[in-house]
């Protein structure tokens, strides 16, 4: 068994592996219209879409083109050279693609295949320039230049087109629909559903079946010749049956429309997408056969037989259909990332995943504007009759159905579908590249905004969120480039050693994204099923139910306030920067109180006289302990940061001392929150009062120091900082208890009008 055998079975091992972490990452492009609609019930959107994915690897055609010769003339290649260059790409394309999933992001494995194949085919080409004596001038003829930037053109330019179009049609659908669509689909509902399905159909002929290797060449050219008879036909067809089924059943005909669309971008994305992932992989195959039959050293075989078709082998596609399906039932990451798109184009209000900048500031601002003045020329009638059509209608929950609505309705999801669709259909039948994962997100983007999603309360952060995935679209480019040159440097210098290394780097990369990711979705999950509870329940119970939540936090303050103290004292930046991050867990958990705190309220039933204003001040008391311990973490980090002078001895003996006392003292009042002992408040206010005092002894030290010129500006402003937060991080804790202590004790609750006063 030769080493480029062992090669071959690496390079399918990575295509495994490319599968599961792709699919992860393209299922948003059929899921998220049926999720994000709920047509239906996961499990019947997810039997279509397998349905979909499994009809589709079959029709897979032949290998793609940009795997063999589109990105680099495979002629000037020899065997050993490509196999390097196949190798970068894949152990590349496996960690970008689980980079991406692990965040939830949606980006193109188009995208990043293309750039791997051109940072790979690069890095190989300088070396070879180099070492024959040439400049690297040299290394733009092995790159197949035209082809590559027409494909890079095509799929950025898709982009804009996709967000645009998405609006206008969005729009115009809304404008005939109206959010009460139901009285209307028996009649532009059936004309509308009728040209959805035609053009569904027309992107199933173009792009599902375009590659399958049993179809002729001369049955899709008679399609090409026949579309408009083709499509009118489909068009009577279906709105004869959307007529039929409106008529004598209470089924949803828009159901119809969405379920379609998922099967067909399902079955549209294995058998096109499906090379992205083994078709790199299929072509080192393919040359090993050659060069094995050639007889020749791998050094001087030079890889002309990569410019010929090398037609899909069954017994390959088979069994990557069979992956693709597992992962989409499997794979956790997959409904990371169809929940972003959902999120960010949902009609509701509620927790933002993406914080707003600067940038997304500007935007908002500019179309508010732009909105504003041209709300000052349409006639007052029309603005009236306009937004009287896109006034959403309550949602009121069905017996069986679920409390909260769905991200959007079943209009706007047939859009989606039936635009991004006849988008990618069209492209291909004038055989320009383009991402499908790019048009399917833009296309939701620019509906979720003609459709109002983005409302003054959310659109911030909504176009945020989409430019940190365009971000993430341009970095896909950039990052697949470079380290799929950096990872073909590696093997070149390298060898069997690099390549050694490359696997051992891709498999710890992957666990440790694993374990990242659970860690996300367990913060999330605790957070979504908090923010989920409709029902009506007793105001001592939802109040209560706080009380862990703020013992956690008091518990967290603790640990991070000691290791914030540790690490000025010993200057140890790491230890501040493991502050740091807990100190952003704390503030991330406190975005569950946050966004509970609107539900809540909602939920309350009054039985104490003011059992929300209780809420609202545990809420107040919650973002004070944040703050202050957020506030003297970063002054110490910033401190030793900045390499400032440190504390002294005495000062290092003292501030250790506070720290041990306060570690004492929260930890026992987050006990006593979480066990409801509050016979032992009485206790915790002795110890409140005992440990203020001593903060106040260190501050008056600090003063007296000050005068005696011992201690610098920058040292006492450090001290001042730390000890008057902490003040404020005691009187909070010893508050929460009083806090729970009255309630448990009064359920007039009457307490409240005093207890804002006082310590």
């Amino acid at each position: 068994m030769d080493i480029y055998f062992l090669f071959v079975l690496l390079l399918f091992g990575l295509a495994i592996a490319d599968l599961v972490v792709g699919v992860s990452n393209d299922a948003v492009n059929f899921l998220n219209s049926a999720i994000g609609s709920r047509v239906a019930t996961r499990r019947i959107i997810m039997v279509v879409a397998s349905l979909g994915i499994v009809i589709g690897a079959l029709f897979a055609g032949g290998m793609m083109e940009v795997a063999r010769k589109g990105i680099f003339n495979p002629q000037f290649f020899v065997f050993a050279e490509v196999m390097v260059i196949f190798l970068a790409v894949m152990f590349t394309d496996v960690v970008l693609l689980d980079l991406f999933n692990t965040f939830g992001l949606p980006t193109s494995t188009t995208v990043s295949i293309v750039f791997e194949l051109l940072g790979a085919a690069v890095a190989v080409a300088a070396i070879k320039v180099l070492n024959n004596g040439e400049g690297l001038g040299a290394v733009a003829g092995y790159i197949n230049s035209s082809s590559a930037l027409a494909i890079i053109t095509g799929i950025f330019i898709s982009v804009g087109v996709a967000f645009t179009v998405g609006i206008v049609v969005m729009y115009l659908v809304r404008l005939i629909f109206t959010f009460n669509y139901q009285r209307r689909l028996h009649t532009v509902g059936i004309v509308w559903g009728g040209i959805s399905l035609a053009v569904i159909t027309y992107f199933l002929l173009f792009k599902g079946l375009k590659g399958a290797s049993f179809i002729s060449g001369s049955f899709i050219n008679w399609i090409q010749a026949h579309i408009p008879l083709l499509f009118l036909g489909s068009f009577a067809i279906w709105a004869t049956i959307l007529a039929l089924v409106n008529r004598f059943t209470n089924f949803n005909i828009l159901r119809i429309v969405v379920l379609a669309g998922t099967f067909a971008l399902a079955m549209a994305f294995a058998s096109n997408d499906l090379v992205n992932f083994i078709g790199v992989s299929v072509a080192g195959f393919e040359s090993y056969n050659d060069w094995a039959a050639s007889g020749a050293s791998p050094d001087g075989f030079l890889m002309t037989s990569l410019s010929k078709a090398y037609p899909a082998k069954t017994y390959l596609l088979l069994p990557a259909g069979v992956i693709m399906l597992l992962t989409l039932w499997l794979s956790k990451k997959a409904r990371s990332v169809t929940e972003t798109e959902v999120n960010l184009g949902r009609q509701s209000e509620g927790l933002e995943r993406f914080s707003s900048n600067y940038f997304a500031r500007g935007v908002v601002r500019f179309a508010w504007d732009v909105s504003a003045r041209l709300g000052k020329v349409i006639p007052q009638g029309v603005k009236q009759r306009i937004e009287s059509n896109f006034r959403p209608q309550p949602y009121r929950p069905k017996p069986g159905e679920e409390a909260d609505p769905p991200a959007f309705d079943l209009v706007r999801a047939s859009v989606n579908l039936t635009v991004a669709s006849s988008l990618i259909a069209f492209a291909t039948s004038l055989k320009l590249p383009l991402s499908t994962t790019y048009v399917t997100f833009m296309v939701a983007m620019g509906s979720s905004l003609a459709d109002r999603a983005w409302g003054r309360d959310s659109a911030v952060f909504r176009v945020a969120g989409v430019l940190n995935v365009l971000l993430g679209w341009f970095m896909t480019a950039f990052i697949a480039f470079t380290v799929s040159a950096v990872f073909a440097l590696i093997m070149s210098k390298f060898g069997m050693i690099g390549i050694g290394l490359l696997v051992a780097f891709s498999v710890g990369f992957i666990f440790n994204t694993i374990r990242v990711h659970r860690r996300r979705e367990a913060d999330k999950d605790k957070l979504l099923q908090a923010t989920r509870r409709s029902e009506l329940i007793p105001a001592r119970e939802v109040i209560f139910s706080t009380a862990n939540n703020l013992a956690d936090s008091l518990e967290a303050v603790s640990d991070g306030f000691r290791s914030a103290i540790e690490g000025l004292i010993k200057e140890d930046i790491n230890m501040l920067r493991q502050a740091t991050i807990a100190m952003d867990r704390l503030g991330k958990s406190n975005e569950e109180f946050k966004y509970t705190f609107y539900s809540s309220i909602r939920r309350i039933k009054e039985e104490l006289s003011e059992g929300s204003r209780t809420y609202l001040l545990a809420y107040d008391m919650e973002q004070d302990l944040v703050q202050s311990a957020t506030f003297i973490v970063d002054t110490a980090r910033q401190h030793v940061a900045d390499i400032l002078a440190p504390l002294d001895e005495a000062q290092s003996k003292d501030m250790r001392a506070i720290s041990e006392f306060l570690h004492l003292y929260l930890m026992d009042c987050a006990q006593v929150m979480r066990d409801r002992s509050f016979n032992r408040f009485e206790e915790l206010k002795g110890r409140k009062k005992e440990l203020l005092q001593q903060i106040e002894h260190l501050l008056s030290l600090q003063a007296q120091g000050i005068k005696a010129e011992v201690f610098s500006a920058r040292n006492s402003i450090l001290v001042f900082n730390i000890l008057l937060e902490t003040k404020d991080l005691v009187t909070v804790a010893a508050r929460f208890v009083k806090l729970y202590q009255r309630l448990e004790r009064d359920a007039s609750a009457e307490y409240l009008l005093t207890i804002t006063s006082e310590d």
